[in-house]
């Protein structure tokens, strides 16, 4: 059950258009940022008028009961009708059942946000609670203070271990009892308690323009993997599983994009991400379809298999059901899921907390984005920093070359920090 239950008093969004915003990650809580960003749209969330908790098992579903409630009994004025306006919550959940990590929705007081060169400010208030947010003041933006520098340190699982672990699930996916599972690793750092998260923000938004820069309760990081994008009814999911670095130079590069898209291996290892999603969206649609075979998506540091799947959205479904219905995909968790699942509680040595997990926005139509938090950190609020990379694992993996994969993985983070 949820840890906390809706308010009863009524929420009230209104939304107006305004003039040109400044950098919008400019007006984010330098200790507290709320984020969605991608190409420098996006909205950015200020305070907090009401937060939602979740855990265990059911934890997407009565997230998105909930919220189906609130927005149902919300008085929206939105004119503007952008993705993004109106009555907006950030999310965040936990990627086991278990996890001793909150799973939460937060409806800010006020959203900034931008599409298409459109701005606009959103005020959100409980009705009765004696403010009249449409009224306050116009958010203003802060300086970014000084970004913090910090090298990640090896976590709960060092080279030899992670290796030793990735033999155990070879091992297990020869004897037949998993056909995919996926191995993470986390790695620590420490910040000053009051740096500025946003420059952190700021530095990953710049490197991955084409990813999902999010920040929401601690947990910060730039996504490639869009879980579920949904507007106006329709939308569309990036499935990616597979990976290989860039080469060194035009060559390079071109042969190791070549060889990804070749690979028995990474090709397997798609698919499985792929099919598990098309079987987890068909109840919840009108309609999918996925591009039949997967082309390779270009990063700064890797080359991804990708598959873009696109949908129409059921009458009775929202974007947080598709959530609950995708999450864990075979991309993140493996197959068979039950017993991928059962693997990784068994050979992690820690709480994967939120890595993994859907991270993004609703609004009151049921529309939003959610990416898998991928190349991602949380940050506590004392400073501690975990951030966290896996690698898929099938017959043919071989332990150096998964070891390789997850520091890639970390590039994001450890960058922004250097």
């Amino acid at each position: 059950m949820p840890a906390s239950s809706p308010v009863a008093a009524t929420l009230r969004a209104v939304t107006e258009k305004v003039d040109d915003l400044d950098e919008l990650l400019l007006y984010a809580d330098p200790l507290r940022p709320l984020v969605a960003l991608r190409r420098g749209d996006g909205i950015v969330g200020i305070g907090e008028t009401l937060r939602l908790r979740f855990s265990g098992e059911q934890r997407l579903r009565e997230a998105a009961s909930a919220w189906r409630d609130i927005a149902h009994g919300a008085h929206v004025a939105d004119p503007v009708r952008r993705p993004g306006t109106g009555l907006v919550a950030f999310g965040s959940f936990a990627f086991a059942d278990h996890s001793s990590a909150e799973s939460v929705l937060i409806v800010p007081e006020t959203i900034v946000g931008r599409h298409d060169g459109v701005h606009w400010v959103t005020r959100i208030s409980a009705e009765g609670d004696g403010v009249a947010r449409d009224d306050a003041l116009d958010p203003a933006p802060i300086q970014f203070g000084e970004r913090p520098r910090a090298i990640l340190a090896a976590g709960s699982l060092d080279r030899s271990h992670f290796m030793a672990v990735v033999g155990d699930a070879v091992a297990a996916i020869e004897s037949g009892q998993v056909e995919k599972v996926v191995i993470a690793r986390d790695a620590f750092a420490s910040l000053p308690a009051g740096a500025d998260r946003r420059t952190l923000l700021h530095e990953l938004a710049e490197r991955y323009p084409d990813c999902l820069t999010f920040a929401v309760d601690g947990l910060i990081g730039a996504s490639p993997e869009t879980l579920v994008d949904v507007h106006d009814r329709e939308g569309r999911a990036r499935v990616l599983a597979g990976s290989t670095a860039r080469g060194t130079t035009a060559v390079d590069d071109a042969a190791a994009a070549s060889a990804l898209a070749s690979s028995t291996k990474d090709l397997d290892e798609h698919a499985f991400a792929v099919q598990s999603v098309l079987d987890a969206l068909r109840p919840h649609v009108r309609a999918v379809s996925a591009s039949e075979a997967p082309f390779t998506l270009k990063l700064p540091n890797l080359w991804h298999l990708a598959t873009d799947v696109e949908l129409e959205l059921g009458e009775r479904s929202s974007g947080l059901d598709l959530v609950a219905a995708l999450h864990p995909t075979a991309a993140v968790a493996g197959v068979p899921q039950d017993a991928a699942l059962a693997l990784i509680a068994a050979v992690e040595p820690f709480d994967r907390g939120r890595y993994a997990a859907p991270v993004g926005w609703i609004d009151y139509d049921g529309d939003g984005e959610w990416v898998i938090a991928l190349r991602c950190a949380q940050i506590d609020p004392d400073g501690s920093l975990t951030a966290y990379a896996g690698a898929g694992i099938v017959a043919d993996s071989n332990p150096e070359s998964e070891l390789a994969e997850t520091r890639l993985k970390f590039r994001p983070i450890a960058d922004a920090l250097r």
